[in-house]
């Protein structure tokens, strides 16, 4: 009996961070109203769901401008300075595990499929996440500031981490929670597993949808690669 075709595996699994392996979305939710709180305003519910994948630049200017302020790059840098000593400060503790993952990390790593974290986080904070999470899981690692600016849904960081591997993107899954992280993906050529967290993610191409990571191991990973290819 042979086993399955080089084909049929994917070259590489690239994982998304916050609200896929991890529950950070909710220590994010802190740092951004507290955000709004020090700029003078307040932050909605609904407006706070619509930065879920953002990077930091983007998400300074958001505020600014729900807050009331002129969106100038000194602002902007003072309100993501501001957010980013916040969260790390929230970061420095345990971080929450999203169900099944840590199971379906240690299972990828042990049947030897490369594997890269692909996050719009900035490496400061990745860094303290690893602490969490473990970076003996990552054959490398790409940050929110390591894409020249082409944070998602732009294809660059899953183009980069791919190129990084030696991967071609077209056997590549990634595993995404958000619309952005996903539209990234899929713009890089990936096959997408979507466990989606906080928001709901839109079904399309090359996607398949999980509603978590439990039991997530290289067989399962063999059967929706075959099917997001299809």
């Amino acid at each position: 009996m042979t086993g399955p075709s080089i084909e049929d595996t994917p070259a590489a699994v690239l994982w998304d961070m916050d609200g896929t392996l991890v529950d950070s979305e909710k220590l994010w939710d802190v740092a951004l109203y507290e955000a709004a709180d020090w700029l003078g305003g307040t932050l909605s519910e609904e407006q706070r769901l619509t930065l879920v994948g953002s990077n930091m630049d983007a998400t300074a200017r958001y505020l600014l401008e729900v807050t009331g302020y002129a969106v100038t790059p000194g602002r902007v840098a003072e309100t993501g300075a501001w957010i980013r000593d916040r969260t790390a400060d929230l970061f420095d503790d345990a971080l929450p595990w999203r169900p099944g993952a840590r199971e379906a990390l240690a299972a990828v790593r042990a049947a030897g499929l490369p594997s890269a974290l692909v996050t719009s986080t900035e490496r400061a904070l990745t860094e303290l996440a690893l602490n969490t999470i473990g970076r003996e899981f990552f054959d490398i690692t790409v940050c929110g500031d390591e894409v020249d600016g082409h944070n998602k849904p732009h294809p660059e960081p899953y183009l980069r981490a791919a190129r990084l591997l030696g991967a071609d993107p077209a056997r590549c899954v990634a595993v995404e929670d958000s619309q952005p992280g996903t539209a990234s993906a899929v713009a890089a050529g990936c096959v997408v597993l979507v466990v989606p967290n906080d928001v709901p993610v839109e079904a399309g191409e090359r996607r398949v949808f999980r509603t978590s990571l439990t039991g997530l191991d290289a067989p399962a990973l063999r059967a929706l690669f075959a099917s997001g290819r299809a």
